[in-house]
């Protein structure tokens, strides 16, 4: 009997202890957002809430890779150089001007803003040259790579930086001056204890950061693991009051407050409830119609810096014909895809740099099969194979035009295609990726071609395609590039062809070589397009990736409370709109 009752406690004690789990965020919200209102109602302090879907994994800039955590940290620590969210344009932040290139001393000599720190101390050239340092000392990663290319770095004064390359660079703007900066004051000890240490690195990312020190808009006030993260506007934030790029900033609110919820489900719902006014997530589209229907939110539809795409293995046959893969990507209906898979929340694919990134993305590249029904795209696919020495018994296009049930292609050798496997995440990890493999399987079959769509964990994924090249084909993507399309070289340069590197179809062109080399060292913007935009038209003539489907970022705010979200590539959730939104009066 007693061990009945022990039984009975200990079940009764697990399931308080995950009611409490669940709970913990709702109470937590309610007990923070109405303390703090009530007591600062007199100041008429305007908080911000929103819904987080993880918990930050660190508040250390150098080991925090996560999105949430990075979607805090954006707030504190900034840049010399920002994008601006409608032309992606390189703009000056920290920074006074945009940098002076002397291109005989390969140098950019940058101006700072009359800037300081959150505990008012002053930003200064001495900051920029610690962070460099920093980058060097510990190779940090993200960063070190791009930064090898300085020479040095010099301070003529407390608000002037010079930096000396090593060669001409294209991405010294868009990837060198866009990494953070931080505060020599707060690091500086830091770093000496790091370096006396057999892991410098390591005990760097491992140090507990409490109030981060930072330049930003916002500044950590209080953090409860598990439950909320309370920011607040930083008094000596630079950009307050300012028009910047012709954007006139804020921010308009006094408080962040971040709750974290364990699922979509439970965020949606205190969306719905009016308990967040933002869910920092990307929305499925199971929940559009349902939000769709409450005039209290609104859902914001953003094109995303990504690419979701067929690759193929050149390094052996039979995808090591042009003329195969080509016909591969007419006979493919990215309109299908587009109203089955991704139910009209995106758009097609047609280059490898997206649509969105509107000043790199060529729009004039091949389009296989732009315009044709499923009928003719068979028929033109089934042309080009014919043309290209390609056999069937039975052919997928009868004497009459009319379409028929093929048998298996022949090589032009006349030998039996053997089968071949498109490899595709699970479903339950990525349906999209997983539902257009199998689709794609569909298709090519209609032209004799033995296709058959596998599931694989991603893990399991990754390492066939990237790390031992033993794969046919196979249905990727990236969801998150670089705006800037220095991607194109790591993607698809001969030199990348080795195992665990970037270039997995195995592609190789001198020509494209040759391109994605030069574009690196070519400082003159409007050349370095064009190379970029010939580079964009030999990766869809030669198709070792084809690019299927790019789909949007779906967010919901609540409208009742706040108003002027900045839209942008990659949505809406970012730096400007925390600096921009107001209060509905």
């Amino acid at each position: 009997m007693q061990q009945i009752q022990k039984t009975k406690k200990n079940q009764f004690s697990r399931w308080s202890k995950k009611v409490s789990r669940l709970l913990l965020p709702a109470v937590f919200l309610m007990v923070i957002t109405g303390g703090l209102l009530s007591c600062q109602k007199s100041e008429e302090s305007v908080f911000l809430k929103i819904g987080l879907p993880e918990e930050p994994r660190s508040l250390n800039i150098w080991l925090a890779t996560d999105g949430n955590s990075r979607n805090i940290l954006s707030q504190i620590y900034q840049p010399l150089f920002h994008r601006h969210p409608k032309t992606l344009e390189i703009i000056p932040w920290l920074a006074e001007e945009d940098a002076v290139f002397d291109e005989k001393a390969l140098s950019y000599t940058i101006k700072l803003r009359d800037a300081k720190w959150s505990d008012g101390s002053d930003f200064t050239s001495e900051d920029v040259l610690f962070t460099k340092q920093l980058f060097f000392d510990f190779k940090i990663p993200r960063y070190y790579s791009k930064w090898q290319l300085i020479e040095k770095v010099e301070a003529p004064d407390a608000h002037t930086v010079v930096f000396y390359l090593k060669e001409p660079s294209a991405i010294f703007m868009s990837r060198i001056m866009t990494a953070p900066m931080v505060s020599k004051k707060e690091w500086e000890q830091v770093a000496k204890d790091a370096l006396a240490t057999e892991k410098p690195l390591r005990f760097l990312q491992d140090y507990q950061v409490e109030k981060p020190l930072g330049t930003g808009p916002f500044i950590l006030h209080e953090y409860q693991k598990g439950a909320y993260l309370h920011m607040t506007k930083n008094p000596y934030f630079f950009g307050q009051g300012k028009t910047i790029a012709g954007l006139d900033l804020g921010p308009y609110v006094d408080n962040l407050l971040f709750t974290i919820y364990g699922t979509s489900d439970v965020a949606i719902l205190a969306l719905k409830k009016g308990d967040i006014d933002y869910y920092w997530w990307d929305v499925q589209p199971g929940y559009i119609k349902d939000l769709e229907e409450n005039t209290g939110i609104d859902l914001h539809f953003n094109k995303k810096s990504a690419l979701y795409y067929l690759g193929f293995n050149l390094r052996r046959p039979p995808f090591d014909d042009k003329i195969l893969r080509q016909a591969v990507a007419t006979v493919v209906d990215k309109q299908f895809i587009l109203n089955r898979i991704l139910q009209d929340h995106g758009n097609p694919m047609h280059s490898i740099i997206p649509s969105g990134n509107h000043f790199w993305h060529n729009p004039n590249v091949r389009k296989y099969g732009d315009g044709l029904d499923q009928e003719q795209r068979i028929k033109a696919a089934w042309q080009m194979l014919k043309d290209a020495g390609y056999s069937w018994k039975v052919p997928p296009v009868n004497d009459d035009g009319t379409l028929a049930k093929p048998s298996d292609i022949l090589l032009p050798s006349g030998e039996a295609m053997a089968k071949f496997v498109i490899l595709t995440p699970p479903a339950d990890y990525d349906p999209k990726r997983a539902f257009a493999g199998t689709m794609i399987q569909e298709w090519l079959r209609q032209l004799g071609i033995p296709a058959f769509a596998r599931p694989m964990s991603f893990n399991s994924l990754l390492e066939t395609v990237k790390g031992k090249h033993d794969f046919d084909a196979f249905v990727l993507g990236y969801g998150k590039l670089d705006l800037d399309p220095d991607y194109l070289g790591s993607f698809f340069s001969s030199e990348n062809d080795n195992p665990r590197d970037w270039n997995m179809s195995g592609y190789r062109n001198p020509e494209f070589d040759t391109l994605a080399q030069a574009q690196r060292l070519m400082v003159d913007v409007a050349k370095r397009k064009q190379m970029i935009w010939t580079m964009q038209e030999m990766i869809l003539e030669d198709v070792p990736y084809y690019p299927l489907y790019n789909p949007h970022i779906i967010e919901a705010t609540v409208n009742k409370r706040f108003s002027g979200w900045v839209e942008k590539v990659d949505g809406i959730g970012s730096i400007w709109s925390l600096c921009m939104i107001k209060p509905v009066k």
